[in-house]
């Protein structure tokens, strides 16, 4: 008997290009039945679908007083999101612990408070005996967002309160993943670094002294050693990325999926498979890799007539992946700035420049002015575009010696505060599954007995 697992048999190949046309949607039919496609009306805005606390995105009115292209803005609690990076800035902190707690608990936390919650983070730094061996270094994945659901289930396992859907379990259960995670990422990448290529495998348990930014580069480096720089931006990163509303992607799936009243393992589970794909989570790798198709393509980075003319070749489909798209530029809700964006690339400058790639930085800040130019040229937008946060976040992982594959991971590593703090909010507020109505176009037919049936 031939072995056909993951392989497309003929057959397969045939049932599919024959079942195609039966799913196949008239694009008019959207207008015609109002329906917003994506939960998006024409301008990009997202359909409101529930209520939340935690966070909230603004696009402010632009000084000439068009609606939705002004400056984008962003809170958490309440607080501006730029206010608290600022002083984690102004007084040489780490914060993405900081920021944890006031998305879980809804405000900053005292200086008591802090310490006592670092302190449980530290204690929940542990994976279960055996956990690695069994399995972490059994069957590792080529793709570490799948190492990650894995591992999360995985976990299931090993909780005697896994069901349990009360709030203080499922707190502790957040805090634990969230404390996890950072392991869980790199000793992925460890593994399967090691069963493709062999060599040495090192396995760093974290330091209790470090935080959460600074025990990722410890335990990824070999030498375990990093610039207070590097750590500090590492951070900065986690924090800008913890938390972006109800409504994306990710994170409406963890509302969808708590709603059903599911375990906490399940729903991160499923906010992993969200934030894999290339739309969401997975840009800041799609940025990093068109950057490196531009490099060959572009002689001169500095040359804006060059640069431009490889922008309308990425909209052309003529270059990198023919998808048409231009990554890190454009974003569901921001249309004239990004705030994490903005944050964000004063620090990437001071890094290109500590690690001597200045002239990158260049180029992405050219492409960064260039694209919504070339955008507004070759397509009909209705909103304004503009750099996300994936612009940068790849350059700045590359910088640091962050493998290509963990990118998405860190992505994760950050939003799972978001997502922990939208899971219990769902559960203490809902009592009704989420369940939108789609509408039905396909034509009304008689059944047909198989004896009827001619090919």
């Amino acid at each position: 008997m031939d072995y056909n697992f993951c392989r497309i048999t003929p057959e397969i190949a045939d049932l599919a290009e024959r079942s195609i046309p039966g799913y196949k949607i008239d694009p008019e039919l959207y207008t015609q039945y109002d329906v917003k496609r994506g939960l998006r009306d024409i301008n990009g805005n997202g359909v409101v679908a529930g209520l939340t606390n935690i966070s909230t995105i603004k696009v402010l009115d632009s000084p000439e007083g068009e609606h939705n292209h002004g400056d984008g803005k962003l809170y958490y609690r309440g607080i501006d999101v730029e206010e608290i990076v600022h002083g984690f800035i102004k007084e040489k902190r780490y914060g993405f612990e900081e920021t944890i707690f006031l998305l879980l608990f809804g405000n900053m936390p005292s200086e008591h408070e802090l310490a006592d919650f670092k302190k449980i983070l530290t204690d929940f730094r542990s994976l279960p005996p055996t956990f690695t061996r069994d399995v972490i270094m059994k069957a590792p994945s080529d793709n570490m967002m799948n190492t990650l659901a894995k591992s999360v289930l995985a976990l299931y396992s090993y909780d005697d309160k896994a069901n349990d859907i009360s709030i203080p379990n499922v707190l502790r259960q957040c805090i634990e993943l969230i404390t996890l995670f950072p392991i869980l990422a790199v000793y992925g990448y460890n593994a399967y670094k090691y069963t493709r290529e062999g060599g040495s495998l090192f396995i760093h348990d974290p330091n209790p002294e470090l935080s959460i930014a600074e025990n990722l580069l410890y335990m990824l480096r070999p030498d375990k050693q990093f610039t207070e720089l590097e750590a500090r931006i590492l951070d900065l990163a986690l924090v800008l990325h913890a938390e972006h509303g109800g409504g994306n992607n990710s994170t409406f799936t963890v509302h969808v999926v708590s709603s059903s009243g599911t375990d906490t393992y399940s729903a991160i589970a499923a906010a992993l498979g969200s934030l894999k794909g290339p739309k969401h989570g997975g840009a800041n790798i799609k940025v990093a890799m068109m950057f490196d198709d531009m490099k060959k393509q572009v002689r001169n980075w500095n040359d804006e007539n060059e640069v431009r003319a490889y922008l309308k070749k990425l909209l052309h489909k003529e270059a990198f992946d023919h998808t048409g798209l231009i990554y890190g530029m454009g974003h569901a809700v921001y249309s004239h700035s990004d705030p994490r964006a903005k944050v964000f690339k004063g620090f990437v400058e001071k890094l290109s420049d500590e690690k001597g790639r200045h002239d990158e930085f260049n180029l992405y800040s050219l492409v960064e002015r260039l694209a919504p130019e070339v955008i507004a040229e070759e397509r009909k937008i209705y909103k304004g575009v503009c750099a996300n946060v994936d612009f940068y976040s790849g350059f700045v992982y590359r910088m640091l010696g962050i493998p290509d594959e963990l990118f998405t991971p860190l992505f994760a590593v950050s939003r799972i505060a978001g997502w922990s703090a939208h899971r219990i909010e769902e559960l203490i507020n809902s009592n009704k599954i989420i369940r939108p109505a789609y509408k039905a176009i396909s034509p009304m037919r008689e059944y047909t007995d198989m004896e009827n049936r001619i090919d």
